[in-house]
């Protein structure tokens, strides 16, 4: 198994709880989980790199287990028990010097110390429906959620936002405007964060201008956003929605600078490469899919049998390998349909067969022949 994870260049979490890798270079996909144990409960709603040399995957579990996923190993390292399925699911998972960060659906944020039990904890707010990390500044966490606006934490002083956003103004008939942060990114090289909501709407926020509502604000289609990712150039946003609708975005103006084919269903998680112009998504028709910013051509497409929840991308540079281009399906185990990889709906469904008739033609007629088709030709 060490020699596949170190192929893979793509890792995705399931509903099923499966960690699956994926390697675009050779194009196959790999299970890196023990079916034998999967629950529902293990369900992963969270991933995160343990270290800057990606040589560990974090994975947060809807039980509230935190695993250590070992990419050198192919295999998992540690598990941690950071909190119960009570308190709602993960949105969000950080490393801070040695320390987790942990972040559910109630509101609690913790960092988990090193070596003990023991966390601090602080309440964002409820519903949060998204954590996440400054990439430069690795003290700074960003949370916001449905009408929970936009807030910025400094670790090392968790008692109160550093930032804290302000709704925007009514509109046009007076009415309060509802809130509903989906998900959030900072911009690399300034203080500036972007949101998407679940109103359909992309929004900019300077911690450093006076005003604490956004400084641009444009909206994409008309279903709710579910998930973001910025380009490597920093000028652009990639967003995606509930209806498989992938849109570029320019950061500076507002527009809509292209839209990504090929995807169906919900989008549930996107990941731009940090140099290259790609972009990698996933969500619920169950395929990883691979895009180019500079053309918007689909460049891998592999199935992966489970609905997906979340995606972390490589960042070295060779993750194509020689094969850059179009992938076929990936080669997934067939223990997964026994794990409940499948939909259980459909397996439940009973085979229907049509015969064909023996008798003459008028009388197969007669069989599909609407309720008083006979009355009315005696009536003739």
């Amino acid at each position: 198994m060490a020699e596949k994870s170190q192929l893979c260049s793509v890792w995705v979490g399931s509903e099923t709880g499966i960690l699956k890798g994926v390697s675009l270079a050779k194009k196959q996909a790999f299970n890196f989980s023990d079916l034998s144990t999967l629950s529902r409960d293990q369900e992963v709603c969270a991933l995160t790199w343990g270290d800057q040399q990606e040589t560990e995957v974090l994975v947060g579990c809807v039980n509230g287990a935190v695993k250590t996923f070992s990419t050198e190993k192919g295999k998992f390292i540690e598990t941690r028990q950071c909190g119960d399925a009570s308190q709602g699911r993960f949105t969000g998972l950080a490393v801070y010097e040695g320390a987790l960060v942990t972040c559910v659906e109630s509101g609690l944020l913790r960092v988990w110390k090193e070596g003990s039990t023991d966390s601090v904890e602080v309440s964002v707010g409820r519903d949060v429906c998204r954590m996440r990390q400054s990439s430069e500044q690795r003290h700074r966490v960003a949370t916001g959620g449905k009408e929970n606006l936009l807030k910025v934490w400094d670790l090392e002083r968790p008692e109160a936002p550093i930032f804290s956003a302000k709704n925007v103004r009514n509109d046009w008939l007076d009415l309060r405007v509802p809130v509903w942060v989906r998900d959030m990114q900072f911009i690399p090289g300034t203080e500036k964060i972007v949101t998407c909501t679940g109103h359909h709407q992309v929004r900019v926020y300077d911690p450093c201008c006076p005003q604490r509502r956004p400084v641009l604000e444009t909206t994409y289609e008309e279903y709710p956003l579910t998930a973001l990712s910025i380009a490597p150039d920093n000028r652009s946003v990639v967003v995606g929605n509930t209806h498989g609708q992938v849109a570029i975005v320019d950061l500076r103006k507002g527009l809509v600078r292209g839209c990504l084919k090929g995807l169906a269903g919900s989008v549930r998680a996107l990941h731009c490469h940090p140099s290259l112009p790609l972009v990698a998504s996933c969500g619920l028709d169950r395929f990883l899919r691979v895009h180019s910013l500079q053309d918007r051509a689909l460049r891998h497409k592999v199935y992966l049998k489970s609905r997906l929840n979340c995606l972390l991308l490589s960042g070295r540079e060779d993750l194509e390998g020689d094969g850059a281009g179009q992938a076929g399906e990936g080669e997934v185990k067939e223990e997964e349909e026994a794990a409940g990889g499948g939909d259980d709906v459909w397996d439940a469904l009973e085979t229907v067969t049509e015969r064909p008739s023996r008798g003459r033609p008028e009388e197969a007629a007669a069989v599909v022949a609407p309720p008083g088709a006979k009355r009315r030709k005696a009536a003739k």
